[in-house]
């Protein structure tokens, strides 16, 4: 599950280009944030600030996102399909305004209706299945099945499928070699990477889903996911974290007027933790017993956030749903105007994050790895680095459960100024960073933008904005952070040396040659034996030397092979 990401007091600054933004925590810090892009053409940089003005808020586009999903339906498909014939069939339901169709354990297709009227016309003609030695479980969900009587023809055109996966590393590393550029390369993986609107659709599909299941209990609910579905750093794969809101209901039971009044009569428990308990539980079993393509229930309540966790075998995702965890649910849109501020934002976290999953800094299986949550927040602690000026913005005031919440939430307000550092330059610089970054007596602080003395002795210790007193990073050990550092400085001395920065049609090159596993040998980690290790850089010079011969032997092999035809 996504970890709670405290969110701060944005400042902004700006003249022009909208390239350029600084954060600032609490009014007595001055604490910052500056990201910077590629040099672009003044032309590009004025239509993207145009545009940013001109966007929607993040809430505007989670309730878009909502409502969309509730005029859809997820329909489970033959393996060849005649597309057309099926959209008429549905036509007949009102009116399509779009489908994709996806493969998930079978073919299925995704139709937006443009009105939810049109759901209902459509469930009166769907009938409950009648299946031999079993009983159907009467709960006439938005998940359906379609049944094509008699054979069918092979003389139309397949529809095409859209792609829910991220590429392997492999096929990634191949895309960036083709780059003429490094800048260039880190765009490309974001795009290759990120989640794209059909996933995002499915992913908002699968929470009005679990919002049908929930509604005949809590009939206000709202299920809304949160982390990397909507903060604008997704994967593609990647979990779907929901929030289950019951915040409607409790808003609508505050309102008091003069004279008399009613009150529901309700169950109490000791606290409201208890109760969140309770009606995960709930919700845990009717999602396990009523729930199509709901499987492996799991209902972890003694976590320190309670959730229910499962898997949605229709649409692939794996999914953990929590209650009123709105704190979460403010951190991602801080995420999600760091990424729509600036592309390098973006472009550096997905860098760096898929530079560590290469090499097994993460993973995804829990244990005392770096998480996803804690590189992305070193990210923006790097780029609070990199200038110091700072000067009062526009905000929005907001408070939640006693903790300042508080940021700028219209784009439209924040102006930018112009700044050129290339996405490569601030790879390197992220590398540089640290790699001599003190961790052994430094804490990671990103609320006042600065580095702060170690609260503890734990290895990495990086704040939790609002929880001040935890730290999210506390399940690193010595030997994960050590490799870590060890990468590193690795990676800075790869970026600067000309067999790596050099394009090669032959072999890995750029950002694309560290991602190689061969960098990750004996990259400070204490081996049980205490093995005496070679030098790093004798390591880097073995690696720079085996990519020569990897490139002469391929260029070998396609002489031999065309000497052969």
């Amino acid at each position: 599950m996504a970890a709670s990401f405290g969110v701060c007091r944005l400042r902004f600054r700006g003249l022009g280009g909208f390239d350029r933004f600084c954060l600032r925590f609490e009014p007595q810090t001055q604490g910052r944030f500056t990201s910077t892009t590629a040099a672009i053409k003044a032309q590009t940089e004025n239509t993207t600030a145009q545009a940013a003005k001109e966007s929607k808020t993040f809430q505007a586009i989670q309730e878009e996102r909502r409502e969309q999903a509730e005029r859809s339906v997820l329909i489970s498909c033959p393996p060849k399909i005649n597309e057309n014939k099926f959209l008429d069939y549905l036509s007949k339901h009102g009116t399509i305004n779009k489908h994709f169709f996806y493969n998930s354990y079978g073919a299925y297709a995704v139709v937006e209706f443009s009105n939810r009227e049109s759901i209902g016309s459509l469930k009166e003609s769907t009938n409950i299945p009648t299946v031999e030695h079993e009983a159907a479980v009467p709960f006439k969900s938005r998940l359906l099945s379609l049944k094509w009587p008699g054979s069918q023809s092979s003389n139309y055109p397949m529809p095409k499928f859209k792609n829910q996966s991220p590429p392997s590393i492999n096929e990634i590393t191949q895309r960036l070699s083709e780059k003429d550029s490094i800048d260039e390369q880190l765009q490309c993986l974001t795009e290759a990477l990120q989640l794209t609107e059909e996933n995002v659709s499915l992913r908002f599909l699968v929470c009005s889903l679990l919002q049908d299941i929930a509604g005949a209990y809590f009939p206000e609910c709202i299920i809304r996911p949160f982390g990397s579905t909507v903060n604008s750093f997704g994967k593609l794969g990647c979990d779907v974290d929901m929030i289950l809101d019951l915040d409607g209901i409790y808003a609508t039971s505050q309102k008091k007027g003069s004279g008399l009044s009613l009150e529901y009569h309700v169950k109490r428990a000791a606290s409201e933790r208890a109760v969140t308990q309770s009606i995960l539980s709930v919700i845990g079993k009717c999602v396990d017993q009523f729930g199509p393509g709901c499987v492996g229930v799991q209902n972890i309540l003694q976590a320190r956030c309670p959730l229910v966790r499962f898997a949605h075998q229709p649409s692939g995702f794996q999914c953990d749903l929590t209650a009123n965890n709105r704190v979460a649910m403010k951190s991602s849109e801080l995420l999600f105007l760091y990424g729509q501020l600036d592309p390098r934002v973006r472009h550096l976290v997905f860098s760096v994050r898929c530079w560590a999953r290469a090499h097994s800094i993460t993973s995804s299986i829990p244990g005392a790895w770096i998480t996803n949550f804690s590189i992305t927040v070193m990210v923006v602690f790097f780029l609070q680095q990199r200038n110091p000026v700072l000067f009062p913005g526009p905000s929005d005031k907001c408070v939640i459960e006693g903790n300042d919440c508080t940021i700028v939430s219209d784009l439209s307000k924040i102006t930018l100024q112009h700044n050129t550092d290339t996405s490569e330059k601030l790879l390197q610089e992220f590398f540089e960073f640290y790699g001599s970054f003190p961790f052994n007596k430094a804490s990671i602080n990103i609320r006042k933008g600065k580095e702060q003395t170690k609260p503890e002795t734990t290895a990495l210790y990086i704040q939790n904005p609002f929880e001040t007193t935890l730290n999210i990073s506390k399940n690193v050990n010595g030997t994960q952070l050590e490799r870590f550092v060890a990468l590193c400085r690795e990676s800075a001395w790869l970026l600067q040396q000309k067999e790596t920065l050099n394009r090669s049609s032959v072999s890995p090159w750029g950002f694309a040659a560290l991602l190689l596993p061969s960098v990750t040998s004996g990259a400070g980690v204490k081996s049980r034996r205490k093995r005496k290790q070679e030098p790093a850089s004798s390591r880097i010079k073995n690696l720079l030397d085996s990519l020569k011969i990897k490139g002469g032997e391929t260029v070998a092999k396609k002489g031999s092979a065309k000497s052969s035809r």
